[in-house]
């Protein structure tokens, strides 16, 4: 018998445009948001044709409109686990591993994202995913009081665990069983109001850290933000200050540039919703927030380093000559190269090759040009498009989580990553964002030598 199966890139778009419909309804400021960077965006492509004629030849205008990554923080290795099986339904794999403890947030974490180019130009809709560090928690009655609560939660339906079971059994889902799981997977994400805990519990568990508060108190890992990208982050924040909505004060990630890098996020202060415990008593949460994402290249090994370095730097000289830190960050990143060729020559950028116009036309001449990338590229054969950075920043993602516990929420663990008892709670191994983005890479670049050459490899 033959199957006839949803693509997981299919059940990943629904998804996401279904948590985006149910984020909308349940934070009306996301709306605004969405409207913002609309705005924005095709201002900036109404304005930079060559940008958006580059964007639409990589593959990268058509996702523009759809790119959201959200987020979630859980509370036990069984929820992280059966998390893994549910986005593997949707071609969303664990890439990359951050130890947010060292910023004072007890909690580590992965971001699950599509990982192939088709995957990634069609959706790529990502889910930061937070994992609880119950061993960071100082009081030890507490501790295991938290673990107790979260032992007998369960955050998705059987209908959910059903489906992603039948997903692994037969390797795919059929398009009813898809619209199901969606459906089900929701309610994993959805915002419930009424507490597990009572209002002393709560209080106790929020005076240890807001965070724990959050994943121990509720029924599930209520998504807590939803994040469109724009293609300028900086006219995004004057927008939403401009419409009075209450944006922090600092852009989280690099400074402005001509070549954006890395990811710049912004976000506006996470909003007070009314929570009932039990036995009816009323009381209030804070916990979700709206968040804006710039997103530039992805650097190598050696452009990382260098913008780590930057960034200390620039982080080290709190009231230098009293300048702000955005002044800080612009002065010290002065020295990170920002044009298209030199983060190419001097190997700090990962970029994706493909045969230009003029390349095609020898090609079909049946002429094969000497030389390697490099010639080309001088040649006007072959252009070199920066990759865009999929994944996320430990001190960034840091930054916006502290900017929305309230400024006095403070907390210093011991840096302790801990990446074996993630892999080991999660199921499987995170995969290294480096070598995806060096695959990306090479793999274009045997394309490209496979046209003009007219041969699979160099």
């Amino acid at each position: 018998m033959t199957h006839s199966f949803t693509s997981p890139n299919a059940i990943r778009t629904r998804f996401s445009e279904a948590m985006s419909a149910m984020y909308r309804a349940e934070v009306p400021l996301y709306g605004d948001l969405l409207s913002i960077v609309s705005d924005v965006n095709a201002q900036i492509l109404a304005e930079q044709p060559a940008l958006a004629a580059e964007m639409a030849s990589a593959d990268e205008l058509d996702r523009l409109d759809v790119e959201r990554h959200g987020a979630i923080r859980l509370g036990t290795a069984a929820e992280l686990s059966m998390m893994r099986r549910a986005f593997a339904v949707m071609g969303m794999y664990p890439v990359g591993y951050y130890d947010l403890s060292v910023a004072g947030v007890p909690v580590h974490s992965t971001a699950f994202r599509p990982v192939e180019d088709a995957a990634l130009a069609a959706n790529p809709f990502r889910v930061f995913t937070s994992l609880l560090r119950l061993e960071l928690i100082e009081d030890t009655g507490l501790r295991a009081e938290a673990e107790a609560i979260l032992s007998t939660r369960q955050i998705f339906t059987d209908e959910a665990v059903r489906l992603i079971e039948a997903n692994e059994a037969q390797g795919g889902l059929d398009d009813a069983d898809a619209e199901r799981f969606v459906l089900a997977l929701l309610d994993t994400f959805r915002w419930h109001g009424d507490a597990r805990v009572d209002a002393t519990t709560y209080d106790r568990l929020h005076g240890a850290h807001r965070l724990i508060a959050d994943v121990v108190s509720f029924r599930g890992p209520h998504i807590n933000h939803l994040t469109p990208r724009t293609l300028d982050i900086d006219a995004a924040q004057a927008a939403m200050q401009a419409r009075g909505i209450d944006a922090k004060a600092v852009i989280e990630g690099p400074p402005p540039r001509a070549v954006p890098i890395l990811l710049r996020q912004t976000s506006f202060k996470a909003i007070e919703e009314d929570v009932t415990f039990p036995g009816g008593q009323p009381g209030q949460h804070t916990a979700r927030f709206g968040e804006i994402e710039q997103r530039g290249a992805a650097l190598t090994p050696k452009g990382r380093a260098l913008y780590d370095q930057l960034l200390a730097t620039a982080r080290g000289e709190a009231g230098s000559q009293g300048a702000s830190y955005a002044d800080r960050l612009a002065t010290t990143f002065a020295a990170f190269p920002d044009t298209v060729e030199a983060l190419r020559d001097e190997g700090l950028a990962w970029f994706r090759y493909d045969v230009t116009d003029a390349g095609q036309r020898l090609i079909a001449t049946g002429v094969r040009p000497a030389g390697d990338i490099d010639a080309w590229l001088a040649a006007g054969y072959v252009r070199a498009l920066p990759i865009v950075y999929e994944d996320f920043l430990p001190v960034s993602a840091a930054g916006i989580f502290q900017s929305n516990l309230g400024g006095a929420e403070q907390r210093h663990y011991a840096a302790s990553a801990a990446r074996a008892a993630f892999e080991a709670a999660m199921g499987g191994a995170v995969q290294d964002e480096l070598t995806l983005y060096a695959a990306a890479e090479a793999r274009s670049m045997m394309e490209v030598r496979k046209a003009l050459r007219g041969v699979e490899t160099a």
